[in-house]
């Protein structure tokens, strides 16, 4: 693959630190888009900020604007049992929306989309094989994803025993849903910044280190794929 867009949402403290200065740097749609000449491939990141919407408005733009042949998402996400504590790194296999909900009128289960057998979105088993081939520490997960920041243990059980998830965060969702409609695959590469037990503060102390950690392992990975 020659062209990687990269969707970042709050972590661009991390991209800054360890690619430095971009070769282009230019706003597209209302988002900061950075572009860096790697050996052998162009890597465009862009700043979406948080949330669902966001989300898959840059990485609509990050496929039809800059012609991504492989969208890559990292960063820091909330641990929903105890197994997932700070700073565990994954790999996410299927992704769960779990506030969408049209269920009263077509059907569906809450948190499915009806061109979906259930309630889960998937991801590329392919390059998530290739992925953990090369980083044997990623584990796989399943990530509940919605609006809004999941504080404090009983929010977090309940996530992990309604969907069966492992982890939580704001983006994933629109990033998958948005590259399966366009037919390019993506790659989602999380760590635990808060653990079960943590919540919006533990997420700022540990924001920077962890969002650095996470891109250490994406970074190694997009290189050897």
């Amino acid at each position: 693959m020659k062209t990687i867009g990269m969707l970042v949402a709050v972590e661009m403290g991390a991209v800054l630190s360890r690619y430095g200065t971009a070769e282009k740097s230019e706003t597209r749609s209302g988002f900061q888009v950075y572009t860096y000449d790697m050996h052998g491939y162009t890597l465009h990141v862009i700043s979406s900020g948080a949330g669902e919407i966001a989300a898959a408005a840059a990485t609509q733009l990050l496929i039809d604007r800059y012609g991504a042949e492989l969208v890559v998402n990292f960063g820091v996400v909330g641990g929903l049992t105890a197994e997932m504590a700070q700073t565990r790194t994954c790999v996410v296999e299927r992704v769960v929306h779990y506030d969408f909900d049209t269920s009263a009128y077509d059907g569906t289960l809450p948190g499915q989309y009806a061109e979906y057998p259930d309630v889960y979105l998937p991801l590329n088993a392919d390059l998530i094989e290739r992925a953990v081939a090369i980083a044997p520490e990623l584990k796989r997960v399943t990530c509940a994803s919605a609006d809004k920041f999941v504080d404090g243990p009983a929010a977090k059980s309940a996530l992990h025993e309604r969907w069966d998830a492992d982890i939580c965060e704001m983006e994933a969702a629109a990033v998958v849903l948005t590259c399966n409609r366009s037919g390019v695959p993506c790659l989602l590469i999380k760590t635990v910044s808060d653990g079960l037990m943590g919540g919006g503060e533990e997420f700022g102390v540990a924001l920077q280190h962890t969002s650095e950690l996470c891109l250490a392992v994406a970074d190694k990975i997009i290189r050897e794929l």
